[in-house]
């Protein structure tokens, strides 16, 4: 096994953890009392994001590791795990209202809107790098920066709607 293929493997095996953290969060959320916000465009995130996985395990996974690239990689698993941790029972993979529960404002909340989203979009473009397959990385970024123009419209709205806030002062 190469290690290209090992990372991919260890890629996977996180992304499958989360969306079983994911499931268990939002079925939880729903018991008390939150609803998703824009649901219809989930299917398209998976989409990119299953399509992004099956290009770098395609192209990638002969590959050499470019080591910059790979330590800047595990930095942003760092912030990943800082997200999550700070958002707890209350992350997930949708977009969850839950309107009895104030915005998350501590961690890295108190520095960027959506800090879940800005990793995402790092690891995207940083990944593919460590691949040496930039075509990949900029592709990926633009499909995944259309989708994610389309949720976080989505979310802006339904937190400020649920908090009576113009949507520029939502967060999530």
């Amino acid at each position: 096994m190469s290690p290209a293929e090992i990372l991919l493997l260890a890629v996977v095996a996180q992304r499958l953890g989360e969306l079983v953290l994911a499931r268990r969060n939002t079925a939880r959320l729903r018991a008390r009392g939150a609803f998703e916000i824009a649901p219809r465009h989930y299917p398209l995130i998976v989409a990119v994001h299953a399509a992004w996985l099956l290009s770098l395990w395609l192209f990638g996974r002969d590959q050499p590791l470019h080591i910059i690239a790979l330590l800047v990689y595990v930095a942003l698993q760092g912030f990943r795990v800082w997200v999550m941790g700070t958002l707890g029972a209350r992350w997930t993979t949708r977009i969850m209202v839950l309107p009895a529960e104030p915005l998350v404002t501590k961690g890295p909340y108190r520095f960027i809107s959506h800090p879940n989203y800005a990793v995402v979009s790092a690891e995207i473009m940083v990944l593919p790098l460590v691949l040496g397959l930039p075509l990949v990385a900029v592709i990926f970024s633009i499909l995944n920066a259309v989708v994610l123009a389309v949720r976080i419209r989505a979310e802006n709205t339904a937190l400020a709607d649920c908090r009576g806030l113009p949507a520029a002062h939502a967060q999530g």
